[in-house]
């Protein structure tokens, strides 16, 4: 008896076989999931992350302008006579989250509480800085205004969820705060 030749695959037929078992396999699904939604998961948790770092600097800067604003009310300006002073005053409040050469303040006397305005500290095409650091030694019975402002770095940037950016993609924190003397 004879043996009949084994009949030979086709060229096609290898790749169409590897091509079906590729398709009915779900090893490895998870991480091509994984590779599909990880990256936006993650951004959007450092954005997240981000938002909230950003809210409890500005929280930090209001404070400390509020407590550093006491001590000019209080007539203890003689510590802080002048823009240095008045930073290091400033910069003891921030927990070292800042840059304290980065910040610009402006420490002036105004005429009345109804005739306050701030001033804009940036650019807002270029995002660099339009304001000169000011201080004004206060005197007895005067209403003072005192603005801070800071640019903070921003590392995620979403389209669409970049509220408060400068022209140089940073965000601006500010603190202000109109007070009268007292009669010290």
């Amino acid at each position: 008896m004879g043996t009949t030749p084994l009949k030979k695959p086709s060229r096609t037929w290898l790749p169409r076989r590897l091509a079906q078992r590729f398709a009915r396999s779900e090893r490895g699904v998870t991480i091509i999931e994984f590779a599909i939604v990880g990256p936006v998961f993650f951004a959007f948790i450092g954005a997240t992350i981000e938002t909230a770092l950003a809210f409890f600097a500005g929280y930090a800067l209001d404070a400390a302008v509020i407590d550093t604003s006491r001590l000019i009310r209080t007539g203890q300006s003689a510590y802080i006579s002048s823009e240095a002073n008045y930073r290091d005053a400033l910069c003891g409040q921030l927990y070292g989250i800042f840059d304290c050469d980065e910040l610009r303040m402006s420490v002036r006397p105004i005429s009345s509480f109804a005739n306050f305005s701030t001033t804009d500290p940036v650019d807002p095409d270029t995002g660099a800085w339009t304001m000169n650091n000011t201080y004004t030694a206060a005197q007895p019975l005067q209403i003072m205004m005192i603005e801070t402002y800071y640019k903070w770095p921003t590392f995620f940037n979403i389209p669409g969820l970049n509220a408060g950016q400068t022209g140089d993609g940073k965000r601006l924190l500010a603190a202000a705060h109109v007070i009268r003397t007292e009669p010290f």
